[in-house]
């Protein structure tokens, strides 16, 4: 299910206040620059004479470019060349507390779509990749939704044992099993009047599915144990890196179930999708790290290094920067990121395609699944390091192994898997 994109308005001039001058002689296109900034801010950014009190940033030349925080202001250093970053930490101090890091044109776009959406009551399906910033948009929408004085609950279906699922989310009575001593709201209930985000939702079971889809039906909830249902007012956002559309087409995914979460789909884009996003959350995660420990210098990544991190390819989006940056930090002196301060994260091995005939590819696709958890399952010793060396639950590693096993092609699984 697709849905075209409403004409946009246009994107909001900075509201980034510098003084009418010309730019300074170390940085004559700085003024034009900051009105280019694509968020808009209230801070000032000076870069010369008397410093302003409160929250603003000040830039001044060096022969070695750093970024401090100084009683609520950011005074960078910017050494020639390094202007790019320079630019990117003033975005990302500039930004309201919440908003996803974007430069790229796409990203803009896509929050600008959130902005939308969040201000409705419909449900959200976020579909991409892992590490993407699906959560971080589900928050977004949350942020900018009625809903934002009320719960964000969170949930990863996929990490939950599947006999606890139903009670996690709907509740349970005192005595309704075997160890619930007390009874339990659920998530349900605990997000009531505000919005639960349902992670890797593809992971759950057929069953579930059927108690879900009455649940957004009848706007209620049926705790386990209980004979009554209870009302809820909860908004969906429903998450995931599978194709939703594909699980209902392999008859894994109730179709009545996806319509119900996909009233209004989001694609969140790979970070090799959209470059001009790298510098701008590496300065937003760079400034977050020093605001989280305390510290008064932050992270600046030199002009060699920015073009390593761009010409990266980045199958780990988001997450992978993160280390990359997290390391570099280590790496390094705390003030600079050099490039010889990154070390990126091995690739994972590309499997040899192997091409029979005419085989449809279907067929294709399906024998190099095979082959890929063959491999994890000879070179791991349970099902649950199987399972994270592919990627995938392990709920869904034993759907594929039996379906494996269905067609004659499953590997020999030693004695972790009964």
């Amino acid at each position: 299910m697709t849905v075209s994109a409403p004409a946009l308005p246009p994107r909001p001039a900075s509201a980034v206040r510098r003084p009418h001058k010309p730019g300074p002689g170390f940085w004559p296109e700085l003024p034009r620059q900051l009105a280019a900034l694509p968020v808009p801010a209230s801070v000032p950014v000076v870069w010369e004479g008397e410093r302003p009190a409160g929250r603003h940033v000040y830039i001044e030349p060096g022969a070695r470019s750093e970024a401090w925080l100084e009683e609520g202001a950011l005074r960078l250093v910017v050494a020639a060349g390094d202007e790019a970053f320079a630019l990117a930490l003033v975005a990302a101090y500039v930004t309201p507390e919440g908003q996803p890091a974007a430069a790229d044109a796409a990203s803009l776009d896509l929050l600008a779509l959130v902005g939308r959406v969040a201000a409705r009551g419909v449900s959200v399906l976020i579909e991409g990749p892992t590490g993407s910033g699906k959560e971080g948009l589900a928050r977004l929408v949350h942020g900018l939704s009625p809903r934002r004085a009320r719960a964000f609950v969170a949930v990863n279906c996929a990490a939950l044992p599947e006999a606890m699922l139903e009670a996690t989310l709907f509740g349970h009575e005192r005595g309704a099993f075997t160890g619930a001593v007390s009874s339990g709201k659920g998530l349900f209930r605990e997000a009531d009047g505000g919005t639960l985000m349902l992670d890797e939702v593809a992971e759950l079971p057929l069953a579930l599915q059927a108690k879900l889809l009455r649940a957004l039906q009848e706007r209620e909830v049926l705790p386990v144990g209980a004979t009554r249902p209870v009302k809820v007012d909860v908004r969906i956002v429903a998450c995931g890196n599978r194709d939703l559309a594909a699980e209902v087409a392999e008859g894994r995914f109730r179709a009545d179930l996806y319509y119900r979460l996909a009233v209004f789909p989001l694609k969140s884009l790979p970070l090799a999708a959209r470059p001009a996003d790298v510098p701008a959350i590496a300065a937003a995660w760079l400034l977050r790290r020093a605001l989280e420990a305390g510290e008064a210098c932050v992270g600046f990544v030199e002009a060699a290094a920015l073009a390593r991190l761009a010409a990266h390819g980045w199958p780990g989006n988001v997450r992978e920067l993160g280390n990359v940056l997290d390391r570099a930090l280590v790496m390094g002196d705390g003030a600079t990121i050099a490039a010889g301060d990154l070390v990126f994260d091995m690739a994972a091995p590309v499997l040899p395609v192997a091409m029979a005939g005419d085989a449809p590819l279907a067929g294709v696709v399906r024998e190099q699944e095979a082959r890929a958890i063959a491999q994890a399952v000879a070179g791991s010793p349970t099902r649950r390091a199987a399972a994270a060396r592919l990627g995938i639950s392990e709920r869904t590693l034993r759907y594929k192994l039996a379906g494996m096993a269905g067609r004659g092609t499953r590997p020999p699984l030693g004695s972790w898997v009964q």
